[in-house]
């Protein structure tokens, strides 16, 4: 995400334990709280979004689905050499 100036706002409630824990890591990563509280709720937020394995379809858009996944791939050349490419690691 980008830098851009904060407008707004969020607040919670925690007990002592859990903020002494948040500040515990967010001094030993050198982040002030709010920054690694926003960081990782962040993280997190992007995490769950993309781990979403169920999506309800109708008959029509599941038929459209599986079309394009049925369809034979586009060529694409920049996939094509990096597969063809030795690993850094071999």
């Amino acid at each position: 995400m980008e830098n851009q100036n904060r407008n707004i706002t969020i607040n919670i409630r925690a007990q002592q334990a859990q903020r002494d824990l948040i500040d515990l890591a967010a001094q030993a990563l050198g982040k002030n709280r709010s920054d690694f509280m926003l960081e990782t709720a962040c993280r997190e937020a992007q995490a769950v979004l993309l781990d979403r394995r169920l999506f309800m379809l109708d008959d029509e858009q599941f038929q459209e689905f599986m079309a394009i996944l049925d369809a034979p791939p586009s060529a694409n050349e920049n996939l094509r050499q990096l597969l063809s490419e030795k690993a850094p690691w071999e």
